[in-house]
Parts: C-alpha cells; structure tokens; sequence
C-alpha cells in the first residue's frame, strides 16, 4: 500500500521521539574518525513546511515540536535536536521541520555515507529535490564531499539491507521506520533486522514503531528482544490516554540494537521533561528498558505505570496479552494445562540459625527472633524496591510517523 504520506503527521510528539534519539546516535557515531554509512529503509520526503494543506489539516505537530518551540530550560540532551529544527527556521518562525534524512544529512559529516530508499512516487521525487537542494548550499559554502555521498533509491528498503551490510568502514546506522499500515509490516521488520544482524553483527539499528490495540504492534517489542543483537534499549512515549475506540496515536516508541553505551542515561534525563511538556493528561508516562540478547529480559526498567519487570532470566508479561513467564531462575514453569493443578511437595528446608532483631538504639533484644519472609522476595521484588517508579505530567503541563 502506498497511501501513507508523512506530510500529514510531522513534527508530531512521535516525530520528537524519533529524531530527539537519531540526533544522538549520530552524535555517538561521530566520536570516531572512521567514516560511517547512514542507511534509511523509508525516508519519506526529507522536509516538510508545517504551513501546507497536509500539515494543517491535521495539526499534529501541536503534540510535539509546537510545544517544544519556546521551551526554556530544556534538559541538555534535547538541545542539539532543537537546534538543528530551529537552523532550517532561520526567521525564528515555526515553518518546516526535518524529516530523517535531513537530520542525517546536518548531523554526518562529510566523510560519512547516506543511503536513502523511498517506495512512494511522489514522496521520492520531493526527496531528490530537497537533497539536491542541500548539496547545493553546502557547495556554496565551500563544503564538498569526496565522491557520491548521498545516494537515493525508488525501491523497498527492506530489501536493500542485503546489499548494503556489510559496509566498507564496518560502521554502520541503520534506521528502519516503515508506515506500518499492515500488520506484514512489523513480521517485514524483523525479518530484514535478523538478516541484516547476521551479515552485520555490530551496527546500529533504530527502530521506530507505533504503541497501538492492534495484536501485532503490542507483540512487536518482545519479538525484537529475541534477535540475535549483544544488546538493546527500547523507549516509549505515551502522552494521553488513548480513547474507548483506540483511534489515533498517543504512544510510540524507539528500540535500539546494538545501543551506545551513553544513551539511557540521556533518555532517563529527557523523557520526564517530554512527557511534562507534551503530555495531555493523566496517562502521559515513559518506560526505559535495557536488556541482553542471552537473556531476552529487562535488566532495567523505568516506566510512568505498571509493575517493574523481574530481572535476571525472567521476561516480562504483558499486561495487555495476559500472557508471558515470570519464572525467576531456579523456578520450574507449569506447562500449559497445569495452571492451578497440584502444586509438587517442596523439599524441607534446612532450618536457619536464628538471629537477633536489633532496635534502632543498637542494642539486641534479648530473645532471638527467627527470619521472617520477606513478602518482596515472595513476589520476586527487591525489598527496596518501594513499587515503580512514575512519570507522569506535573501540575499545570501541557498528542503516526517519521
């Protein structure tokens, strides 16, 4: 199908997500000399005037970058993002906003490869233009690249993976953000991550999705947690509430294989002040979750709402599937059919020595109390942990794709 155009939804709270986050792989690409390739499977237009039809007849950016505009204060991570906007805005007005091949093409340098696909006619044409644009202003300023530096294709990204990976510098973003206007969409996008992980093991692949009802895209996280990646780091942005009739996107998210080692710590500092700018109400939150490859698990999780993940061997459940293992290591998991049959009789424990209850003063009570259980380890929580932590708007705070 190619009816989606991105016209009608730039700049909106997904966009800021999305590009808030490839601004920072760029900046993590770039500490190093060795040239890279930047790979975009869909790349849309490359720029976008929030003053067109499109734009305005939906007003999605009202949910992200129109709040973000006059912000003050920005945490320091946001900055670079709001800057490149504001570059390509120089009367200080509110006009276009950067689709993800011209934050690409501002953030690379010279040296650096792009590699752009685009399936829809009229959005590939509008794409070689603002390109062309571009390399013209940058020759005007003396700024030449050796060779061919930005090449664009009218053809499926997906399956212009297998060409391009492994690249010649062995450095390598990726970043695969597909319409998703069928549900074949997200089965295409890991098929063509497994692939590209098996011929490039070590790039950089980002991920935007959408957060929907829908069964696929609530399964899509989990499925990406099981490729063969070292590692992953997966952030949503919810910013409402979503309707009774499920309409409309309030929540997207950014899963990273292969993340920098820096970017949590950049998302645990930027996605509270996000989700106080651009939330609407009270169902405005963030997760964070970091995980390996051998375990499929979350070994950290911050989220607005909902229980924290166990970690170690255990995998989340979903809350919306109802499905899913908490086993903890050393657990036996009951096979299908076995829910509420007769539990196995446990070993008896050896008893343990009993200890002393001391007072807040210092001082031991003089009878020795034995160990009582602990209800968090029962639940297979850490006793400290105190229940989840939230994100929500603040008092006062003020709403799919590329």
């Amino acid at each position: 199908m190619l009816s989606y155009r991105h016209a009608f939804h730039a700049g909106n709270h997904a966009d800021v997500l999305k590009h808030f986050v490839q601004v920072q792989l760029h900046l993590y690409m770039n500490q190093k000399d060795v040239p890279y390739t930047y790979i975009d499977t869909h790349s849309g237009a490359g720029v976008y005037a929030l003053d067109s039809f499109q734009a305005t007849k939906t007003g999605e950016y009202d949910t992200g970058i129109g709040p973000l505009w006059n912000a003050t204060e920005v945490p320091a991570p946001l900055k670079p993002y709001l800057d490149l906007v504001k570059s390509m805005n120089p009367s200080g007005k509110m006009r276009y906003y950067p689709g993800s091949p011209y934050v690409a093409d501002q953030m690379a340098r010279l040296d650096d490869r792009l590699r752009l696909f685009e399936l829809h006619p009229a959005d590939v044409k509008i794409l070689h233009e603002n390109v062309r644009k571009a390399e013209a202003h940058k020759a005007e300023q003396g700024e030449r690249a050796r060779g061919k530096r930005v090449i664009i294709e009218h053809g499926d990204g997906f399956q212009s993976l297998k060409k391009l990976l492994p690249p010649p510098s062995r450095r390598a973003l990726v970043l695969v953000d597909p319409p998703y206007e069928v549900k074949d969409d997200y089965k295409k996008v890991r098929d063509a991550l497994e692939e590209a992980l098996g011929r490039f093991p070590s790039g950089m692949y980002a991920v935007w999705y959408p957060v929907l009802q829908r069964m696929e895209s609530r399964q899509f996280p989990d499925k990406l947690k099981r490729l063969p990646a070292k590692e992953w780091l997966n952030v949503t942005l919810t910013i409402s509430t979503p309707g009774p009739d499920g309409v409309g996107l309030h929540s997207s998210g950014m899963f990273i294989l292969n993340p920098p080692y820096t970017l949590e710590a950049m998302l645990r500092e930027t996605m509270p002040y996000l989700v106080q700018v651009l939330g609407k109400d009270s169902g405005a939150r963030f997760t964070i979750e970091r995980g390996t490859q051998l375990t499929g698990a979350a070994s950290a999780r911050l989220a607005g709402e909902g229980p924290r993940a166990p970690v170690g061997n255990a995998r989340r459940a979903s809350p919306l599937s109802g499905k899913g293992s908490l086993r903890l290591p050393g657990q036996s998991m009951l096979r299908e059919g076995e829910e509420g049959g007769p539990a196995a009789k446990p070993a008896k424990p050896a008893t343990p020595a009993p200890r002393r209850a001391w007072r807040p003063d210092g001082n031991a009570q003089g009878k020795p109390q034995a160990p009582a259980s602990s209800p968090a380890r029962a639940e297979g929580k850490r006793p400290s942990d105190g229940g989840p932590r939230t994100a929500g708007p603040r008092p006062g705070s003020r709403s799919g794709k590329r």
